[in-house]
């Protein structure tokens, strides 16, 4: 991988993938941070589970006029378009880049599903797994925060989608020969 790619991360309203109610992407382009940008999305289906709420905080109050994931992800697009002007943003040239992928690119999948959104089959790296090949053992765990504080990022607002993806984007930094 190169030293450009998209951090994201997800947060959902309730067990189904498809129930994003966040978004956080961070666009790194040589190394460095290029553009930031944060959402609250209309979750579909809309309803929230106890235990998401408890672990990032939101709720209906926090959705009920958030724009839905279609118009969040037009914006994505677009703002990936902006700091890679010679990448289309389903260009497998930028690849996303994930603290666990399996769960966000299944938000992603199940996001476009749940709106009949051709999925361009985007390129996910893991910065789970580059921890577990660069870290093995020598971490109590593998957890965002724990990998963040390793790589020396100080993860404060952690389950916030902005600060999940701003943590992801400096351990892939940090890891990027394990990506």
């Amino acid at each position: 991988m190169t030293g450009s790619f998209v951090a994201i991360d997800f947060e959902t309203a309730n067990r189904e993938a498809c129930s994003v109610c966040s978004v956080g992407v961070v666009a790194v382009r040589d190394g460095r941070v290029a553009d930031t940008f944060y959402s609250l999305i209309h979750p579909e289906p809309d309803y929230y589970d106890y235990f998401c709420q408890l672990v990032h905080g939101l709720c209906h109050l926090d959705t009920d006029g958030a724009p839905s994931f279609p118009e969040v992800w037009d914006e994505v697009e677009r703002r990936i378009c902006a700091v890679f002007p010679d990448c289309q943003p389903w260009s497998r040239e930028i690849p996303f880049v994930a603290h666990n992928a399996c769960f966000d690119e299944k938000c992603l999948r199940a996001a476009f599903s749940a709106y009949g959104m051709a999925y361009p089959e985007y390129a996910f790296c893991d910065t789970l797994r580059a921890s577990r090949r660069r870290f093995g053992r020598n971490l109590p765990n593998h957890q965002l925060q724990t990998v963040a504080a390793a790589v020396g990022y100080d993860l404060r607002r952690h389950h916030h989608a902005l600060a999940d993806a701003e943590a992801c984007a400096a351990i892939a930094v940090a890891l990027q020969e394990f990506l």
